[in-house]
């Protein structure tokens, strides 16, 4: 697993053209399907509150989208110009994935009781694209990356590689992080906690995503793999294992 803390590298275009850029166009309207109304939401998830509500005759503009609940098979929400979210599944665009830019900044929903660890899928941002940095500040398709942005969308904690102050770094590092943070890490695996080992040269972090008896099912990337997802069930000494919440 690769990593790296990052630097930021600032690079001066010269001949910047003196003319004003182009407007952006207007984003394509999209029609409803499956339902004859859509409630449009403060983040994207149906717990989060309703901010308006789109009728049938409604054409649905899409701004940008992003991740959150999973509707149908469907874990894609569409930010329409009214800021709120819509579940894509109800949004007839054509296309299975994203049709405009990923959110930025956008809301990480808050999973209602029952819903973490959520589904067990390949969600990742940016599998198949793996050059370059994340916005968690992590290489991409490296296991940190995939965590931090579990963490981020499925626990709705803000967490980058320097959450509260501290290097996570290497994965290796992240059980003394979370130490210095005051983040609870035990040997007890819990559904949405986050599988550390300090094994290997950088170590290694997974998303956990069921616990039966001595057994722990895990969810990972650059493992299985290489710089890709994959899933395996071990026994549950394999691990730390890191349980972040919205209070520590």
């Amino acid at each position: 697993m690769k990593f790296s803390i990052i630097t930021p590298i600032f690079v001066l275009a010269a001949g910047l053209a003196s003319a004003a850029p182009a407007p952006s166009p207007a984003p394509a309207p999209y029609p409803l399907v499956h339902t004859d109304t859509l409630n449009c939401r403060s983040s994207p998830s149906t717990s989060s509150s309703i901010t308006k509500t789109y009728k049938k005759s409604d054409d649905i503009k899409i701004t940008c989208q992003t991740y959150g609940d999973t509707i149908k098979g469907n874990n894609i929400w569409d930010k329409t110009p009214d800021g709120c979210y819509v579940s894509d599944y109800y949004v007839k665009t054509g296309k299975s994935g994203f049709v405009v830019g990923k959110c930025a900044n956008a809301p990480a929903p808050k999973p209602p009781a029952g819903k973490v660890p959520g589904p067990r899928v390949d969600d990742y941002d940016y599998r198949g694209r793996c050059s370059g940095v994340d916005p968690w500040l992590y290489y991409k398709c490296q296991c940190v990356s995939f965590v931090a942005q579990r963490i981020n969308e499925r626990l709705g904690i803000k967490f980058n590689n320097k959450y509260k102050g501290a290097t996570w770094g290497y994965a290796n590092q992240w059980d003394e992080a979370a130490r210095r943070s005051g983040v609870l890490i035990n040997k007890t695996p819990k559904p949405g906690a986050i599988a550390q080992t300090n094994a290997g040269s950088m170590g290694h972090v997974a998303w956990v995503s069921a616990v039966n008896g001595n057994k722990v099912t895990v969810e990972e990337y650059n493992y299985v793999h290489v710089k890709g997802y994959g899933v395996r069930t071990v026994d549950k000494g394999t691990f730390n294992y890191i349980h972040l919440t919205s209070s520590t």
